[in-house]
């Protein structure tokens, strides 16, 4: 069996942010379906969880399609379940959890100190009418003007923040870079800000599976006027997504976003108009992603640090799965020590925290890091050649050219290093530069960074949404074009504006950009790159973030027999951030 990272042992631990305990000031009173008015006259409906008394406040603000008034355990419950399961003392320090929302904060536990909560429903979903249109520019202009009305309410003190996991997270890139005047910091929580590289396309290979599940599962069923659904508000026991409207009416008053992603196979117009120019970001900025979040949110986070124009701007990476991290109670005091110095001023020494905070991965734990650059100043930056002949990894070169070929659809081939005699870490971002050819006119590579024990067992992570491997990589070798004003060293960056087919035989050199990844090591354990033609398997797991519709990836021109050149004048290699060990 698979050894997999399950509940955390924390180990030789740096200091962590923490903020001071603070008494409690002020009961919650909420105000149910206060109504939103849009400057072209639509009406979105929001709750406010604010302090019962006098005063103005800092306002943490998230709108989304979820359902402002669909409880966690009643829209979630295996989720809910397992994390009461985990950790029986979540809602015994002053929350009841009885206002937990998917992927947002609770308000019990922020309220008493100060804070509004506002969650809005998005336009077409939840109690909210209208076209339902996710990460589209009329929802981020929505999103604009609700920062605005909320800045301008009797209990707001004119700051808002925005703070939430995953869709919530996205939604902060996309409206932030509009600069809203009123916004004061966002913390993206989990969520990517690139629609085509970090969700739809990974390397130009078309990610079809989480989307086509998360269409009905999620959204559809929080559409407005949606009389399916079977959630109830527990306050008022009406129906969260308003009264009932035919399935035609339903039918057409939303977009059909899997499909949308389906026709727009390049990254055009249509997702320029989505993805944020992340240098006009310029707010502060609390970019918290999680290593295990691959294929889905991991490389949004590190981009949105790297690129946004915040001069005040932090990067905090963790593990475990994306909605656990969000409401321990560490990483809460993360959140509300970054909110209260910006939205409610205080002097709480926020601005002294390093810039980059990090767990580090470990087969027996996690230990923490700190450090005030991204990558890692202490980098050094590492070649593992790969060596065809004898399917290995090694710091010199093969002085002769050999060659490996694989039917696409296979496993595939891997290379490994020998056994390490001390502890190895890797931390940052990598790539693999891959001498390839293919039978057909095109190739997908998948790359696979993996880690096994002495025992031979490999291990497996609890990632954010599924199990995962060290780090994953895509690229479609079509997709080939590099923006070399964009690129890196250690992050190659295509455009993806046009295919260029290949010549069946010919070889050609190209990088593969893998997912930011922290893992250490220990001696007897090996490393490991595999590389196929097809998602990789988790042994014992179904995945949930696959590339297998047959519009995107036909047999005929996808399964055909791909081949990887070693050695010689082929120059096969992984770079990798290798950290020397304290």
């Amino acid at each position: 069996m698979p050894a997999a990272c399950g509940a955390v042992k924390r180990i030789a631990s740096g200091p962590q942010i923490h903020s001071e305990a603070v008494q409690a000031q002020f009961s919650l009173k909420l105000e149910k379906d206060v109504p939103v008015a849009m400057a072209d006259g639509a009406i979105l409906r929001a709750n406010v969880f604010r302090p019962d008394g006098e005063g103005r406040f800092g306002t943490i603000l998230a709108m989304g399609i979820y359902g402002k008034d669909e409880h966690f355990a009643d829209a979630f419950k295996p989720q809910w379940d397992d994390l009461t399961a985990r950790y029986p003392h979540l809602f015994r320090d002053g929350s009841t959890g009885r206002y937990l929302r998917w992927e947002n904060v609770d308000p019990e536990r922020w309220v008493p100190d100060g804070f509004v909560v506002v969650t809005i429903d998005s336009r077409g979903s939840g109690k909210s009418p209208g076209y339902l249109d996710p990460f589209s520019p009329r929802e981020t202009q929505d999103y604009y003007e609700a920062i605005a009305w909320a800045a301008r309410q009797p209990w707001s003190n004119g700051r808002v923040g925005l703070l939430g996991i995953s869709y919530f997270a996205i939604k902060q890139w996309q409206v932030a870079a509009l600069r809203p005047p009123e916004l004061a910091a966002i913390a993206p929580w989990e969520g990517g800000n690139d629609l085509y590289r970090d969700w739809s396309h990974h390397g130009g290979i078309f990610s079809d599976q989480f989307p086509k599940a998360w269409w009905p599962r999620q959204v559809l069923v929080n559409q407005h006027g949606n009389g399916n659904s079977h959630f109830r508000d527990r306050d008022t026991g009406e129906q969260t997504t308003g009264a009932a409207l035919s399935e035609m009416l339903l039918g057409g008053n939303r977009s059909n976003h899997p499909e949308d992603l389906a026709r727009h196979p390049l990254d055009d117009a249509w997702y320029h108009d989505r993805t944020p120019d992340l240098t006009r970001i310029e707010v502060p900025l609390l970019s918290a992603g999680n290593w295990g979040g691959q294929g889905l949110h991991l490389r949004g986070n590190v981009e949105g640090f790297m690129c946004a124009g915040s001069r005040e701007k932090w990067l905090f990476m963790h593990v475990g799965k994306h909605y656990e991290s969000f409401y321990l109670p560490q990483y809460v005091s993360t959140q509300k020590k970054f909110f209260d110095h910006y939205l409610n001023r205080a002097a709480n020494g926020w601005e002294r925290e390093p810039r980059v905070q990090l767990e580090i991965r470990r087969p027996d734990g996690i230990e923490h890091r700190q450090s005030d650059r991204w990558p890692l100043p202490e980098t050094q930056w590492t070649k593992l050649y790969l060596d065809a002949e004898q399917e290995r990894l090694a710091e010199g070169k093969p002085l002769h050219r050999a060659a490996l070929s694989y039917d696409a659809f296979s496993e595939g081939i891997s290379f490994s290093t020998a056994p390490f005699g001390g502890e190895f870490e890797i931390t940052g971002p990598l790539v693999a530069r891959l001498s390839v050819a293919s039978s057909t006119t095109d190739m997908d590579i998948f790359a696979t960074l993996r880690a096994f024990g002495p025992g031979g067992d490999e291990m497996l992570f609890s990632g954010a949404s599924e199990r995962t491997h060290v780090t994953a990589g895509w690229l479609r070798v079509s997709h080939r074009k590099l923006d070399e004003g964009a690129s890196l060293p250690y992050r190659p960056f295509y455009k993806h504006d046009e295919p260029m087919k290949l010549t069946p035989g010919e070889i050609y050199d190209v990088d593969v950009e893998l997912w930011p990844t922290s893992f250490v090591y220990l001696p007897g354990w090996r490393l490991m790159l595999s590389i196929q033609g097809r998602d990789a398997d988790v042994p014992g797991f179904s995945r949930r973030i696959l590339h297998h519709d047959p519009r995107d990836r036909s047999r005929e021109e996808f399964g055909g027999r791909c081949t990887i050149y070693t050695g010689g004048d082929s120059p096969s290699f992984l770079l990798l951030p290798v950290i020397p060990r304290r």
